[in-house]
């Protein structure tokens, strides 16, 4: 065993020594990217994945209870659970929605949602049997039109819920929200995925919903190389999660050390009559189903990465902050050309990128622009879907709105007209002030 645990600490000392070789490679602007986004890795991260894979233990542990226990206070809730992605987090959050022993909605109830959006926003309501009710965005913030909403309200009994995503950190008008919410008995389920970090008047984003989701894809304020979270304060919807993410399965007194099915956490009643459908029959609780559920688990190595993250979050918080306003600066120049962003009042967003919405009287496309920028390797991204109703995969849900361009106007603008660049720790001074003569040398010409 001495010889072994010789050889572990060989390898994670050339893991450090590898890592650090690695990150000191200086960025040359005449042939390498400015990334929008990615991962921020130290030694730190590489060698508690590699501590975990080398002790042999791959699906959820004790790295993974710890995670569920520490993460929820970042989102402002007591409990959650651990996924494999955001988009499992959204799937799950709507499926409790639906489940019984969750809240029990029907079948067919109206789901609020904006029509700009990723995708896997809007997936879980109709995949759970929902009906997605589409309201226009905002200029310039993107975020979901309060006046619409209101109106759907007042319109349609059968909406029973409201999801969106605060869009790169920036929230809507939360009072406001929430008042239709509580006016409404709606249940809200928070999409936080981009905007971890962020607060409106003094509340974290993520607090406000029912549940709330957050995503740890490596675009993202913090990651696990993939992975998500879905928050509650409700111990029950937390089984409830917890079930459908293990496959629906009804045993939980192993939380505290998943894996553990001997010692320490162990009830002592696994083998009871559980079954309903035969009263009679002796059966182990670890493989009875309350649920039509997932196998959504992450890998323990990701919670391990995930514990290593969170004492990051402040740096990585801090940065986004201070390169939007960076970018901010190197942009408002041409404010005549653009909708700028700028922060909700009340909100304060750790933003997750720089949006910019070209004007429809501007002497350059959005096309053109992009081809510049990434001409010169500075990544962009379009804000996500743009109109989803527009996409192969959504449009026979656009039946009953007849244009949808006429119908959502500012979701056709977006969807031509709206881009965005990071805002991740790894964008550099360097990197910004590169940004910077790209951007005007562009400009110039107009």
């Amino acid at each position: 065993m001495s010889d072994l645990n010789s050889i572990k600490k060989d390898i994670l000392n050339l893991v450090k020594e590898y890592v650090r070789e690695k990150n000191s490679i200086e960025w040359d602007k005449d042939k390498d990217w400015v990334e929008y986004s990615g991962p921020t890795f130290d030694e730190d991260e590489y060698v508690a994945a590699i501590d975990t894979l080398l002790a042999g233990w791959f699906i959820m542990g004790k790295d993974s209870r710890e995670f569920e226990l520490e993460f929820p206070k970042y989102l402002g809730k007591s409990d959650g659970v651990l996924t494999n992605s955001g988009s499992s987090a959204n799937l799950l959050m709507l499926a409790v929605a639906a489940a019984k022993r969750g809240y029990n909605l029907p079948k067919g109830s109206g789901i609020i949602t904006p029509v700009v959006c990723f995708p896997t926003t809007v997936n879980p309501i109709i995949q759970n049997g929902f009906k997605p009710v589409f309201v226009d965005v905002d200029l310039p913030s993107l975020n979901l039109n309060l006046d619409e909403v209101e109106y759907l309200l007042e319109m349609d009994p059968s909406i029973r819920g409201i999801t969106f995503a605060h869009v790169l950190g920036n929230p809507p008008d939360m009072d406001r929200l929430m008042r239709l919410v509580e006016k409404h008995n709606l249940i809200f389920f928070e999409d936080a995925c981009d905007a971890l970090g962020s607060y409106y008047d003094g509340k974290k984003l993520g607090s406000f919903g029912h549940m709330s989701t957050c995503s740890f894809f490596p675009a993202h304020h913090m990651t696990l190389g993939e992975g998500g979270f879905v928050a509650t304060s409700d111990k029950k919807a937390r089984k409830v999660l917890a079930s459908m993410r293990d496959w629906g399965r009804a045993c939980y007194c192993n939380t505290m050390k998943p894996g553990s099915v001997t010692q320490g956490t162990a009830c002592g009643n696994r083998f009871r009559k559980w079954l309903p459908g035969m009263k009679n029959a002796v059966y182990d609780h670890r493989y009875v189903f309350d649920e039509i559920g997932y196998n959504l688990k992450p890998l323990e190595l990701q919670a391990s990465i995930g514990l290593q993250q969170i004492k990051k979050l402040p740096v990585l918080d801090d940065a986004r902050r201070k390169n939007h306003s960076r970018l901010n600066e190197i942009f408002g120049k041409y404010e005549k050309y653009f909708y700028l962003p700028s922060a909700t009042e009340k909100a304060d967003p750790c933003w997750f990128g720089y949006l910019l919405t070209i004007r429809e009287d501007a002497p350059f496309s959005k096309d053109k622009l992009v081809r510049h920028l990434e001409g010169d390797r500075i990544q962009t991204r379009s804000y996500f879907s743009g109109n989803i109703l527009a996409h192969p995969g959504y449009t026979h849900l656009a039946t009953p709105y007849k244009n949808i361009n006429k119908r959502f106007p500012n979701a056709a603008l977006v969807t031509t007209n709206s881009l965005f660049l990071g805002t991740f720790k790894g964008i550099t001074e360097e990197k910004l002030n590169y940004i910077s003569e790209v951007v005007d040398s562009f400009m110039n010409s107009y």
